[in-house]
C-alpha cells in the first residue's frame, strides 16, 4: 500500500467529525468536488469504505469508525502540542488528560488540582473517572496523559508506576443498625454480616480476596455495587457492614452517624498510585502536573 498522504486523514476527520462533505469544505476553505475526491482516493489506498453518503450526510462504515477512532486521538494531541508550543515557557495554554479513581480523585488529585489550577489557569483540565483496570486500559490505549489509580494494579507493558500514598481501609458500619454492636471481630465473623462492596469487576475485588484467603474464607459482598461512592451511603442506610478509606470516612466517623469495626489480625492497607506511558513525553503541563503530584506525596 502506497503512504497516505496526512492531508488526508485531515480532511477524513472533519468530514467524520461534521458528516458532511460541504461543512468540511467550508472549514478547510476548499470544495465538495476536492473533498470527495480524496475521500475516493483514501478509501482507494486503503482498500476499503469508509462512509456511506446520502441526503442526510455522512455515516461511517464499522471500517471508517475504526479509522476515526485513531484519527481523533491523533489530531487532538497535534492540536494541543501545536497550542503547547505557542505558548511553551509561560504555561499559557495547554491540555492535561487524566484519569482516576474515586479514591485517587479524593486521596491525592482534587488537592493537586486545585493548586495547578491557580498556578496555570490557561491550563485545560480533561478529567475521566472509572476503574482502576478501565483507567490504565485507557492510559495505555494513549487516551491519557496520566492516571491516578489505586491499587491492585495489573501489569502492562511500557506503563511507568510511581508510588504516591499509602492509605488504610477500614471496617465500618451504620452507628444505629445492629451491626455496630460489635466493635471487635475475627475475620470469619466479618462474614455473618451482610457486606457492602464492589463487585468482580473492580479491584476492590481482589485485593478482599487476597485479604481473607489467608484464613480460608472467600470473599462474596452481599450487596454488589458498580462504584465505590455507593459505599458509604448504602452502609449509612443500615444496608450491612464495609471497608472504605479511613480518610473518606472521617467526617461521618467524627459525626458519629458510623462507627468503626476492628478485625483482630487485618490490616487492610492499600496504595495511590501515579502511571504513565513510559514511551511517550509528557507535555510541559503533563509534567507540572506530575511534578507537583510527586511533591504533594512528599508532604
Amino acid at each position: 500500500m502506497d503512504k497516505v498522504s496526512y492531508d488526508y486523514y485531515r480532511i477524513f476527520y472533519y468530514v467524520a467529525k461534521y458528516g458532511s462533505i460541504s461543512h468540511a469544505a467550508e472549514i478547510l476553505r476548499s470544495n465538495q468536488p476536492n473533498i470527495t475526491k480524496y475521500m475516493n482516493n483514501l478509501e482507494s489506498q486503503l482498500g476499503c469504505r469508509l462512509m456511506t453518503r446520502s441526503n442526510k450526510g455522512i455515516t461511517l462504515t464499522p471500517e471508517g469508525e475504526k479509522l476515526y477512532a485513531h484519527v481523533q486521538i491523533a489530531y487532538s494531541q497535534l492540536r494541543e502540542a501545536e497550542n503547547e508550543l505557542s505558548g511553551v515557557g509561560s504555561m499559557r495554554t495547554g491540555t492535561v488528560r487524566i484519569g482516576a479513581t474515586e479514591t485517587a480523585l479524593y486521596g491525592v488529585l482534587l488537592d493537586v488540582l486545585a493548586k495547578f489550577r491557580a498556578a496555570y489557569p490557561g491550563i485545560r483540565l480533561y478529567i475521566t473517572n472509572g476503574s482502576t483496570s478501565s483507567t490504565a486500559a485507557a492510559l495505555h490505549k494513549g487516551l491519557l496523559d496520566l492516571a491516578v489509580v489505586t491499587s491492585p494494579i495489573d501489569f502492562l507493558p511500557d506503563i511507568q508506576s510511581t508510588h504516591l500514598l499509602t492509605f488504610e481501609e477500614i471496617l465500618v458500619a451504620a452507628a444505629c443498625s445492629d451491626f455496630s454492636q460489635k466493635r471487635r471481630i475475627t475475620p470469619s465473623e466479618v462474614f455473618s454480616y451482610p457486606i457492602v462492596s464492589l463487585g468482580r469487576h473492580a479491584k476492590t475485588y481482589d485485593f478482599y480476596s487476597h485479604l481473607f484467603l489467608p484464613y480460608g474464607l472467600e470473599w462474596q459482598p452481599d450487596i454488589d455495587l458498580a462504584t465505590s461512592d455507593q459505599i458509604l451511603p448504602m452502609i449509612k442506610a443500615g444496608l450491612g457492614i464495609g471497608f472504605v478509606p479511613k480518610f473518606m470516612a472521617a467526617r461521618d466517623l467524627e459525626q458519629k452517624t458510623i462507627v468503626p469495626i476492628e478485625v483482630i489480625g487485618l490490616k487492610a492497607e492499600r496504595a495511590i498510585v501515579l502511571l504513565e506511558d513510559k514511551t511517550k513525553r509528557l507535555s510541559a503541563a503533563a509534567a507540572a502536573l506530575k511534578q507537583m503530584m510527586l511533591s504533594e506525596a512528599e508532604t
